[in-house]
């Protein structure tokens, strides 16, 4: 009886095995660092895109302090001023905060008590600046003296120099910790492929022996461990892009709190590790291979 035609036994066998059992701890550091730097670089941009925010919103409002003498009535005092506020170019709106807003602001340092209640506090005024051309601290301080209002503007400029130092301390806080996992990755990856080359000596001397060309050595194993890291790194950058998608639909529009906003759009830094792990195991097992080969009679 003959025998049915097999098509495996005409196709040569690999160089160097499809799985290796000494390759899974490789591809679980790859994997685990290339996580950590994708889900630090995404949490850069969110840090960056709240300070922004931030000082944007200082930017396009001011507070007003109104005060009032015991003959005025301070509530009819401050919607004075936001009728003054109403005329002053570069003033989109104003809105006058009753006794009991103010009350509750001043209540976590003066307690809720009494005190409160006999205290002569001024009103506030919340001013929405238009943002094409804002009205100055200025122009509006000017406006309301001229009313005969005893009043004083705060336009946030203290507040956003904060923001803004606070802003390029996390902005170089993220790129600097981004930076360092990168190199950390490199630096293990790179590690661990020559780890990984070391353990396979015997099969570069076998191939050296038999009269491969370095070239064709090294190219046999810069493929294996660029495939295997991009696998790795394929499996990092979708675990963050994972979580960063998880953190983004629990939060809505604002990620999961306002103090780190994610969008969709930053899952798209994971995109390129796959490829930069690739290229990093591919360059460290080149160089090893040809260097072990340099090494040998």
């Amino acid at each position: 009886m003959a025998k049915a035609f097999d098509h495996r036994r005409w196709i040569p066998a690999p160089l160097l095995p499809r799985q290796d059992g000494r390759d899974a701890s490789l591809v679980f550091v790859i994997a685990v660092l290339c996580f950590l730097a994708c889900l630090t670089g995404i949490g850069g941009l969110g840090a960056d895109r709240a300070a922004q925010g931030w000082g944007r919103q200082l930017k396009g409002s001011a507070t007003i302090i109104v005060r009032s003498t015991i003959s005025q009535v301070p509530d009819a005092v401050a919607d004075q001023a936001v009728q003054v506020l109403g005329q002053v170019p570069g003033v989109k709106s104003a809105i006058a905060q009753d006794r009991s807003e103010a009350e509750a602001l001043l209540a976590p340092w003066l307690g809720q008590d009494s005190v409160l209640q006999n205290l002569p506090l001024p009103r506030l005024v919340n001013v929405q600046l238009d943002v094409l051309k804002p009205a100055t601290s200025e122009s509006m301080a000017n406006a309301l003296k001229a009313a005969g209002l005893d009043v004083t503007v705060d336009d946030h400029t203290l507040w956003m120099k904060d923001i803004g130092r606070a802003g390029d301390m996390a902005r170089g806080l993220a790129i600097a910790t981004f930076a360092l996992m990168a190199l950390s990755a490199a630096a293990v990856i790179t590690f661990a492929t020559r780890a990984g080359m070391s353990m396979r000596h015997q099969i570069v001397e076998l191939l050296h022996l038999t009269g491969a060309q370095d070239r064709f050595i090294a190219d046999l194993f810069q493929t294996r461990f660029a495939i295997m890291a991009f696998f790795a790194g394929f499996l990092g950058a979708g675990a963050a892009a994972g979580l960063a998608a998880v953190v983004r639909t629990l939060g809505g529009a604002e990620g999961l709190t306002p103090v780190l906003p994610i969008a969709w759009t930053d899952l798209l830094i994971t995109l390129p590790c796959p490829v930069v792990a690739a290229l990093v195991a591919a360059l460290a097992a080149r160089l090893t291979t040809l260097g072990l080969l340099r090494a040998m009679p």
